[in-house]
């Protein structure tokens, strides 16, 4: 949050305003090319300012001292008191002094930073926007722009200035900026800081008192880091917890400005950059073996993976449950859940103090996929070994480039006793408030109790932490979201007529049965001729009667013809006789009676059991929890409808979270002569309305 001292808004809209330099020159969506890597210098030219004498006066002693000058990053560091340094002649203040060499000059300028410094800037490819802005004659003014806004993490009297709080709010709000000119697509997006501090509060909540203890050393990964904002938001919490814990963080992040931008962002704050890779993180995991605490992460959702499909499916198949994602595959039209196992992958054994997971979801992942799909498999491995502890549903529209609605996955291989075999769901989408001014699709607010606002964060983190059912908050054993898939089947039922329409549709080969219509014609004709003479208006309603007077009066032909001509008689018809099968032998065991039979598709019929044909047009498919009997259910909630109905095959196991049926409230629908009275009284009043008009 930006300190009395400066505003980060009106510092990032400062900053954006340069771009206007950029018009003509530059695309829109290019903008961010040239601000963003400017912002980054500045504010690394900014934190170095107290220390760059002392730097250079350094550098002159040892170049005094020896010939050749090896590896001075490590004492260099030391003097600038920071992770980096600059060890050139410049810095922004001379850099705007000169306006006759400014690409050469701020190529020197940049040259003279520590390697891990330079490779921050390489990431935004920096040197070819000098290029560019020198043959339009624009980097100068640039440079000249930027010298003018203080960047200090202090000012002069030692107050805060920009702190790293507000830098970070700044580059995302420059980042937000960029990204709408840019139509940047819906998962793409950044979290705000309100979301963060209620995922933060859930998260280490349950840890309040371990966290407190003296010299803790606790570590904290998010794969999808972008510009770091979740890592420090952690940080900063657990620090407030305690001043003393050490939280070594780590991330990796695949857009080159965003990881830019990351990593400039740790490594002012002094914090190991090593941690922080580049690169995308399903398909180049850059910490392979480290195993981590907590987890923190808004994963693009809604994103497909279909330029990394290979390498994943290589994965999952050679390495099954050793590798990454041994539960299953999601569809390639959605990721989401592909990250959720990357970092389950890296949970600590719970004998090894285990692992806490918040991470955001759009709805996808809570319902997509029948029983056996990727993300259904996926849900059954989380809940089977009770790792999941709660979802939050938040309010819509709180995102800067999506309006859609969003859920807070928590997730642990050390829930608290009281949770064991329990998940949670907590409804806060009415926990909001509008904001004044939209903010890109960012309409609505979660309070957090400043500056007046509601205390939505706490009163979230209450439900919460109470664990107690109400009318937001849902307890549920885990196995009430599993569930098996049965088939259900319905006899066919076909009734026959030897008519002249069908005859004639044979002969011309248009019954639309394939194989019929391109027997020869000659054939067709045969049978037409065989038949005519029988044609008539009568309806068979029983296909074994009819079977027996067709072969009658067809002796000698070919089951297979057989079967196409009675096909071509034959029209659905519910009130006719089903089709049977042949003759079963069940050999029930002597605990089976003829109802549970029934329900496997075997009826007794002349003291024989016979099986149906299915009409797969009728085949239905029911959803029966794990706790129900499968008997129970089909005698309760089929047999009363369809009594003829049977279950086919083996049940599929299947897991979902229909959250928002679970907070479903009826609305009773308004009486008719409410609305009729209602529509009479407006009627009235623009019936007096055009008299006054019409005088």
């Amino acid at each position: 949050m930006a300190n009395a001292n400066t505003d980060f808004r009106q510092l990032a809209n400062w900053i954006w305003s340069i771009a206007d330099l950029l018009r003509h020159d530059y695309k829109q969506a290019d903008y961010g090319k040239v601000i963003l890597p400017f912002t980054v210098l500045r504010r690394l030219d900014c934190v170095l300012e107290p220390t760059k004498a002392a730097v250079l006066a350094k550098l002159k002693e040892l170049e005094k001292r020896a010939k050749k000058l090896e590896n001075l990053d490590p004492v260099l560091n030391t003097v600038a008191r920071q992770k980096f340094h600059n060890r050139s002649e410049f810095n922004f203040a001379k850099l705007a002094a000169d306006d006759q060499h400014p690409a050469a000059n701020l190529r020197a300028y940049i040259n003279g930073f520590s390697a891990n410094a330079r490779e921050i800037l390489e990431y935004f490819d920096f040197n070819t926007q000098i290029e560019r802005l020198d043959r339009s004659k624009l980097l100068f003014q640039i440079v000249e722009k930027f010298n003018k806004q203080d960047l200090r993490p202090k000012n002069e009297d030692g107050e805060d200035n920009v702190t790293p709080e507000d830098m970070g709010m700044i580059f995302e709000e420059l980042i937000r900026k960029f990204a709408e000119i840019s139509n940047e697509t819906a998962g793409e997006h950044f979290t705000p800081r309100e979301v963060i501090e209620l995922m933060v509060n859930i998260l280490f909540n349950e840890d309040s008192a371990s966290l407190s203890q003296p010299g803790i050393v606790r570590t904290l990964y998010d794969p999808a880091a972008g510009t770091g904002g979740m890592l420090t938001m952690g940080e900063d919490h657990v620090r407030r917890l305690n001043k003393d814990a050490r939280i070594e963080v780590f991330g990796q992040e695949i857009n080159p400005e965003s990881y830019a931008i990351c990593k400039a962002d740790m490594l002012i704050k002094g914090k190991e950059v090593a941690h922080i890779k580049f690169g995308n993180t399903l398909s180049m995991d850059g910490l392979p073996k480290d195993k981590f605490d907590y987890f923190l992460s808004n994963p693009p959702f809604g994103v497909e993976w279909r330029k990394v499909e290979k390498f994943i499916r290589e994965e999952s198949e050679t390495r099954g449950w050793d590798g990454r994602f041994g539960a299953g595959l999601p569809r390639v039209s959605d990721g989401s859940l592909l990250f959720i196992e990357h970092m389950i992958s890296k949970f600590k054994p719970a004998s090894q103090g285990g692992s806490r997971l918040a991470m955001i979801f759009n709805g996808s992942p809570l319902f997509t996929g029948g029983p056996g799909s990727g993300e259904s498999e996926i849900r059954r491995w989380i809940i089977e070994n009770d790792w999941l502890e709660a979802i939050i549903a938040l309010p819509d529209q709180l995102f800067f480039n999506t309006g859609i609605s969003t859920y807070l996955w928590i997730v642990t291989n050390r829930k608290p006793e009281a949770r064991k075999k329990k998940i949670q769901l907590i409804d806060a989408s009415q926990h909001f408030v509008k904001m004044p001014r939209s903010l890109g699709n960012k309409r609505n607010l979660i309070g957090d109790g400043r500056d007046g606002r509601p205390k939505h964060i706490a009163e979230i983190t209450k439900i919460y932490d109470d664990f107690k059912p109400g009318s937001r908050s849902k307890i549920f054993d885990n196995i009430d979201f599993g569930f098996r898939r049965i088939t259900v089947e319905r006899p066919l039922r076909l009734a026959f007529e030897v008519t002249e329409a069908r005859l004639e549709k044979i002969a011309k080969g248009e019954t639309g049965i394939t194989k019929l219509d391109k027997t020869d014609e000659v054939t067709r004709g045969n049978w037409v001729d065989t038949l005519e003479e029988y044609a008539s208006e009568k309806t068979w309603k029983n296909s074994e009667e009819f079977e027996g007077w067709l072969w009658g009066k067809l002796p000698g032909f070919d089951a297979s013809e057989f079967e196409l001509l009675r096909l071509a008689f034959s029209f659905k018809d519910e009130s006719a006789d089903p089709v049977f099968r042949g003759v079963a032998n069940p050999q029930p065991d002597e605990k089976e009676k003829p109802v549970d039979l029934n329900r496997r598709g075997l009826w007794l019929r002349d003291e024989e059991w016979v099986e149906f044909v299915a009409d797969a047009d009728l085949r239905d498919f029911e959803n029966v929890p794990l706790k129900v009997k499968i008997e129970d259910y089909f005698d309760r909630e089929v047999r009363p409808h369809v009594a003829d109905a049977w279950i086919s095959g083996e049940p599929k196991v299947g897991y979902e979270i229909p959250f928002t049926r679970h907070f479903y409230q009826y609305t009773e629908s308004r009486k008719l002569a409410d609305i009729q009275e209602e529509v009479e009284q407006l009627e009235d009043e623009i019936k007096g309305m055009l008299k006054e008009v019409m005088g």
